[in-house]
């Protein structure tokens, strides 16, 4: 049982950083189940600390990663067709065969945006789109380096109980 718990957790753990750059991924939330399975195998001993800790940093990531984006693009005078066009061009660009798609796409989607919402004022969509996507990049930045250090605890931990485990 030991072996399966492990293996879908260190499963989740690479969905959760795949999930960090996926917008239909909550990637935090994911690795945080990773994790947990870790936690529930008969050799590693339960930690509520380390899991509290890191439930509240997944759930915190998880608003941020709503509120950044916005914020973003709310500080460079955007609205919220803006903010829709980020994410719709960050789906689009995920799967247009292009490369970079995913980093073009919302930059694309947010101007757009920005233009379906005010065309007569390029230079406003402009400078809205590129706040949308510095808040995107900030925001999966985020969110990449906490499933990265989710997923360094737990090789640490299989690591620390690997004659258990194995």
């Amino acid at each position: 049982m030991d072996t399966i718990l492990l293996c879908i957790g260190f499963i989740l753990m690479i969905i959760g950083i795949l999930g960090s750059f996926l917008p239909v991924l909550p990637g935090p939330p994911i690795s945080w189940v990773g994790l947990l399975l870790l936690y529930l195998t008969k050799a590693v001993p339960v930690s509520y600390t380390v899991l509290g800790i890191t439930l509240v940093v997944a759930i915190g990531v998880g608003i941020l990663d709503y509120v950044i984006p916005a914020q973003g693009t709310k500080r460079f005078g955007g609205s919220k067709y803006g903010i829709w066009g980020t994410n719709i061009g960050l789906v689009i660009g995920i799967f247009a065969p292009i490369p970079f798609g995913f980093i073009i796409g919302p930059f694309v989607g947010a101007f757009v945006g920005e233009m379906l919402n005010d065309s007569g004022d390029s230079q406003k969509a402009f400078k809205a789109a590129t706040g949308s996507f510095i808040g995107f990049l900030a925001s999966t930045f985020m969110k990449f380096v906490v499933t990265v250090v989710f997923l360094g605890l737990f090789l640490i931990k299989v690591w620390e109980y690997r004659s258990e485990l194995f």
